[in-house]
């Protein structure tokens, strides 16, 4: 690879000091991690997504609810070779199969289940976001308007009915622990920290990324932590060397 030119990641862009939060992006930059190739960031606020999208002509890879086209990041722009990948699944698969000299990030008999796996882990995640929402690190200058875009989306009223309190906020949490256990039952099939033992693969980067993204957004954090024997701090931890923001 060039290292003249770098792939550009092009991330969510949290409130100052910037950098990364949302799980998706996440994942991207895990795996450009991973597989340490030469990227940069290109940051962009939320309200700026469909515009980057459709100047790099990349459609949506998402609808929402009633249809209607979801623009989200992250893409990547790999300068070496002029591709423009706009879904965190593809981007590791074009990574793998562009710069095979690195780690492998989905060995090729691993493709299906990893992507069912994926599918599985962010539901898992998904259904229990409301408890983060209210924490994400939006950029102040553009706060507004995402929390409208936000609330539109979720089919509510107002930013301020995107969370739940008090007893609802306890139920969610016990719901989110008792849907992680099945996941923490993977994590006890072979010795080791990772789902394939001492060998990471794509799939422990996307539990990683969610993990990341309940670190930054979720105010008891710390109690997951605890959960399943430590799980998922020690996962959380391992994962770090992969979690440099360029």
């Amino acid at each position: 690879m060039d290292a003249s030119k770098p792939i550009i990641l092009y991330d969510i862009a949290s409130g100052p000091p910037v950098t990364c939060f949302a799980p998706n992006p996440w994942k991207a930059r895990y795996a450009l991690n991973f597989k340490g190739v030469n990227y940069r960031t290109e940051w962009v606020d939320l309200p700026d997504i469909k515009t980057v999208r459709e100047k790099l002509g990349i459609a949506p890879n998402r609808t929402h609810s009633d249809g209607s086209a979801f623009y989200t990041l992250p893409i990547i722009q790999d300068s070496s070779t002029g591709d423009i990948i706009g879904d965190t699944f593809e981007i590791a698969l074009y990574l793998d199969r562009t710069y095979p000299n690195g780690p492998t990030l989905l060995p090729p008999m691993t493709v299906g289940l990893q992507a069912a796996f994926n599918i599985q882990v962010d539901a898992i995640f998904s259904q229990h976001v409301i408890l983060c929402v209210h924490g994400m690190p939006l950029n102040p200058e553009t706060a507004e308007i995402s929390k409208a875009t936000f609330a539109q989306r979720a089919g509510k009223e107002s930013w301020e009915e995107l969370t739940v309190r008090g007893e609802e906020r306890v139920k969610t949490l016990e719901s989110l622990k008792a849907a992680l256990d099945g996941l923490a039952k993977c994590y006890r099939q072979k010795d080791g920290l990772f789902l394939e033992g001492d060998t990471v693969l794509y799939a422990d980067l996307i539990v990683g990324s969610w993990l990341a993204f309940y670190k930054i957004t979720l105010k008891e954090w710390e109690e997951v932590q605890t959960w399943h024997n430590g799980l998922w701090q020690k996962l959380h931890q391992a994962l770090e060397k992969y979690a440099e923001v360029k």
